[in-house]
């Protein structure tokens, strides 16, 4: 039954097929290189395609290589297939830490209450404005606005980053002696229960002119104190991240430089004339091997808490969540190795149907691959969040933020399993 579904025509499925596929795929991969080298560093769009292509190419051959290795030639595929896979990931590191960073900026703008995203800054006086903002907030305080003496936020250079990010965090006149005023949209209703004011005077000003005094001290505001530590949190994520970003960059630069990656793409060439199959592989058949990449995936699915997935935010995975400890999420790992082992089957069911038409579940082996990529990408989004907030000598309001943060991105995590547990119920549903 098993591989009627994964074959349409119910039959077998011979080695040629997947000769087909992949000399298919070095096309792509060469293609892709030849482009990357045309357009080199002057064309931004275009060498990022490029990549992508790269890494497409890539994932597939050395998928295809692990699931049908008895019809391949096995010391061609054993020494091919880590190198493919060194290519892909050195590839995608770029890509992930900017998407991780974008990811976790457009998440601390949400959870400060803002309506869009970070807006550049107005400058008026050296004051720091918002388009459309009616209500202006002056705080006098002992030291940096939003800061507390004597806190950091790692480097000297917080509060002009934390300005470029957040136009309404609190932002220091040039020159002054501790005054700083600072823009909050008037849209904000949201309130955080016990968030205290900075210490110091606080007026707030409304488009009518009429002056409000607020305590110092004991009461809670709507959302500015965590703003301020949104601005903050989002510089210090800003300046991690993006070296990380340059870093991988600069090494996937000199990858595709090195002579190991020229000596993939001479294989690579090769492969896109001549397949080494096995001897074996002339009266082979493609599906029984298709069918156990599915049942390895059937069987790391059955592992999974699907129960506990079955509800889109449940309390109950997120207890490991307060861990000190740096490690990765203990419940991550299981989720990882199934997103890994759906690519292979969705990879298999390809070969098979390549030449055959399309596939009808390539739909929802799409869908529940979608959720595993937010689940990782939440997941590791928690994680630098958490590194982040171990960064010595931040500020308090900056370590609030990075922590609000954090749970926000493990909830994604348990509504991406969820959104995984839905899709997977319809893939089961309609190969049964």
């Amino acid at each position: 039954m098993a591989q009627r579904h994964l074959d349409p025509t119910a039959g077998p499925v011979p080695a040629d097929a997947l000769a087909g596929y992949l000399r298919g795929r070095a096309t792509e991969f060469l293609r892709a290189l030849r482009l990357h080298r045309e357009t080199g560093a002057g064309a931004a769009e275009d060498s990022v395609e490029a990549a992508r292509a790269l890494r497409r190419a890539s994932r597939r051959i050395s998928a295809s290589l692990h699931t049908f290795q008895p019809v391949l030639d096995p010391d061609w595929s054993e020494a091919m297939r880590p190198e493919l896979a060194w290519v892909s990931g050195t590839l995608a590191l770029e890509h992930a830490y900017g998407a991780r960073l974008e990811r976790l900026l457009l998440a601390l703008h949400r959870l400060s209450g803002a309506a869009t995203a970070f807006p550049p800054a107005q400058e008026e006086g050296g004051a720091v404005t918002v388009p459309g903002a009616t209500d202006r907030v002056t705080r006098t305080a002992g030291g940096p606005a939003g800061r507390p003496p004597g806190a950091t936020d790692g480097t000297p250079d917080a509060e002009s980053t934390a300005r470029r990010l957040a136009p309404d965090a609190a932002t220091a006149r040039p020159g002054g002696s501790g005054r700083a005023t600072a823009t909050v949209p008037a849209t904000g209703t949201g309130r955080l229960p016990g968030t205290p004011l900075p210490t110091g005077r606080t007026t707030v000003t409304g488009t009518a002119g009429v002056t409000r005094a607020a305590p110092a001290t004991g009461t809670t505001v709507d959302r500015g104190h965590l703003t301020v530590g949104a601005a903050k949190a989002g510089a210090l994520l800003d300046r991690q991240l993006t070296l990380a970003r340059t870093r991988a960059h600069s090494t996937a630069l000199q990858a595709l430089r090195s002579s190991r990656f020229h000596a993939i793409a001479d294989k690579v060439a090769v492969l896109a004339s001549e397949v080494p199959l096995s001897p074996a592989a002339s009266a082979a058949d493609l599906v029984p091997l298709a069918a156990a990449a599915r049942e390895r995936l059937v069987d790391a699915v059955a592992a999974l808490p699907l129960l506990t997935a079955g509800s889109p935010y449940n309390a109950e995975a997120l207890i490991h969540g307060l861990s000190p400890d740096p490690a990765p999420h203990p419940q991550d790992a299981p989720w990882h190795q199934v997103r890994l082992l759906l690519r292979l089957h969705r990879y298999a069911r390809e070969v098979l149907h390549a030449g055959a038409g399309a596939d009808p579940a390539a739909e929802r082996l799409r869908a529940a691959g979608e959720a595993l990529d937010r689940h990782r990408d939440a997941s590791e989004a928690a994680a630098a969040a958490a590194q982040a907030a171990r960064t010595p000598r931040i500020a308090p309001a900056t370590a609030y933020a990075l922590g609000v943060l954090h749970a926000d991105q493990r909830h994604e995590v348990e509504a991406a399993r969820y959104a995984f547990q839905r899709a997977w119920q319809k893939d089961v549903v309609g190969t049964s």
